[in-house]
């Protein structure tokens, strides 16, 4: 079957050739650990399963996985063992199986997740993605994810094309939230306090962008209320390939995320994530080196 899994509708045969995401129907995958730098309710005290996968449909020229965006890094492994590395994040304690990037991968994700669900595997399912994907490939989804983690990137289609390729992200980024948001409902936690269904909808703050910050924060509100959690990030981190951006090449400035914060709580948000201390730095950023494949 030719792959439309993404907006990029490449209608390639996988099976033959890469898509625009750089990956064949091969699954593959960077790093497989548990996590503690998600939100509180995802990560816990004992991590969240995280399994980092190679390749993007997006490759934002900005991404802090930059190394595996491009899809050279990782290992390709079997349906079979995806579910095994399922299991054993289980094993080791941890209290969600969080797919990063995992949109090309979706209908291999399944089977994987059959195989694992099968085997006693039942922890919650954590989809963690960038919100450029077609609604079918989400629908697809509705059985199996518990959890969206789900970017809003950009409320300007100039700056998404600019940044990201992507000129019609905003329709498909609101369709997709949208469609999240109608199969997860409000969001449900159990009695630690952890999340075990819903919508988390995280905005990464970017230099000289505030103003559409200020646009996305604003429409998840009033679109959504309580159904969708906002996480408000400041963890923007300019690596070597933002160079040749020179107006997002610095961090954000500790006075930029307070003008923002102080906004989400003008406009009447009392329930949201914020970071605080030093987050944009390198070494919150895992190495990609097949732990655990």
């Amino acid at each position: 079957m030719n792959c439309n899994l993404c907006p990029r509708n490449c209608d390639v045969d996988r099976s033959i050739n890469k898509g625009y995401c750089g990956q064949t129907d091969k699954i593959k995958v960077a790093r497989a650990s548990l996590h503690m730098w998600e939100e509180p309710c995802i990560s816990g005290e004992r991590g969240s399963g995280t399994v980092f996968f190679s390749g993007c449909g997006l490759r934002c020229v900005f991404c802090q996985n930059f190394d595996i965006a491009k899809g050279d890094t990782g290992k390709e492994i079997t349906v079979e063992r995806l579910a095994e590395i399922f299991c054993e994040l289980k094993e080791k304690g941890a209290h969600n199986i969080n797919l990063v990037t995992g949109d090309h991968f979706v209908p291999e994700i399944i089977r994987a997740l059959d195989i694992a669900k099968a085997n006693g595997m039942d922890l919650p399912i954590v989809f963690n993605t960038s919100s450029y994907i077609n609604k079918e490939t989400l629908k697809c989804l509705e059985n199996y994810v518990d959890i969206y983690l789900a970017d809003f990137k950009y409320f300007d289609n100039e700056t998404a094309k600019k940044y990201s390729n992507a000129e019609n992200y905003l329709q498909v980024a609101k369709t997709a939230i949208e469609e999240m948001v109608s199969q997860k409902g409000t969001p449900v936690y159990d009695d630690e306090g952890m999340m075990t269904k819903g919508v988390i909808v995280r905005h990464l703050l970017m230099p000289g962008h505030l103003q559409e910050s200020k646009a996305i924060i604003r429409y998840v509100y009033e679109e959504y209320g309580e159904r969708v959690v906002l996480s408000i990030m400041n963890q923007y981190t300019p690596l070597k390939q933002v160079e040749k951006y020179p107006e997002i090449n610095r961090k954000l400035s500790p006075k930029e995320y307070e003008r923002i914060i102080s906004y989400a709580l003008s406009i009447g948000i009392d329930n949201a994530f914020i970071q605080e201390g030093e987050t944009a730095q390198e070494s919150f950023i895992p190495q990609f080196d097949n732990r655990g494949i």
